[in-house]
């Protein structure tokens, strides 16, 4: 599933291309079709990402909530666009580029109680301005829930997937399995700090980059065209830094990773 630097880039990449100018908003599959005539012809007036959830405002109070799930993508093209390729949920046409979206979990128009209640569920971000970490921190210092499954649960801190909890765990040192509450504070701020630069890296970048230039050596990225990482799908390879053998386990569900002297 995409994590929430990808939800962010694509709220700057629609900024651009769509902002403060109609669009025409249609539905090929025709799963979106109602939704679509509500938005269709109307100015987008901006795009903004909470987490995993990105929200397209139009004029009239009008908003369209996506989540890409596991599969969802967007794929954008010039206009005049192509004739729709698979099942496009939602097609989106502008003055200059046009873009398709495929397999999201879901696309749905909303009004401001959906997305105050959308806002309210939802953790701080570590990419937004007005997120505020001791919101987290407060869940955290009393949860005896281990500090890995607290990082990937969207309540607690939105936008943060398997491979930043994964490696920002490792880059400081922390056991994934480690209770919420065992947790230092001067541990949290630079966790909290770190997931903030490297998820802004990752809007910038395009991608995930974790491995400081420093480690960037050794073994190549676990699949092509994925980032290179200290411990992410690197279970039975030696560690960057210290050549222990990177451990697995399934945790809440979810792969987990980590070494054990680094992460002791």
């Amino acid at each position: 599933m995409p994590e929430g630097h990808t939800l962010h880039r694509l709220a700057g990449i629609h900024q651009r291309a769509f902002a403060d100018a109609p669009v025409l908003v249609s539905s090929p599959q025709g799963r979106f079709s109602a939704g679509a005539r509500l938005v269709d012809g109307r100015v987008f007036e901006h795009a903004e990402a909470w987490g995993k959830n990105l929200v397209h405002f139009y004029d009239g109070d009008l908003m369209v909530h996506i989540h890409l799930g596991i599969y969802g993508t967007f794929a954008e093209q010039p206009v005049p666009m192509a004739q729709p390729v698979g099942q496009v949920r939602m097609r989106m046409i502008g003055e200059r580029v046009g873009t398709d979206l495929v397999g999201p979990i879901r696309c749905d128009v909303i009004g401001e109680a959906e997305l105050f209640a959308l806002q309210a569920r939802l953790g701080p971000d570590p990419l937004r301005a007005d997120a505020d970490p001791e919101r987290a921190w407060a869940r955290i210092s009393k949860s005896r829930t281990a500090i890995g499954t607290l990082l990937m649960d969207q309540k607690v801190i939105a936008g943060v997937g398997n491979i930043y909890r994964a490696e920002v765990l490792f880059r400081h040192h922390v056991h994934p399995l480690r209770a919420g509450k065992d947790l230092r504070r001067d541990e949290w701020d630079a966790i909290w700090a770190d997931l903030v630069e490297l998820m802004r890296i990752g809007v910038e970048e395009g991608g995930i980059v974790v491995v400081r230039p420093q480690d960037d050596y050794g073994d190549p990225a676990y699949a092509k065209g994925k980032p290179r990482t200290y411990v992410y799908r690197r279970a039975g390879s030696p560690c960057r830094l210290c050549g222990a053998t990177v451990l697995h386990s399934v945790l809440q569900a979810r792969n987990l990773f980590w070494c054990p002297t680094c992460q002791p």
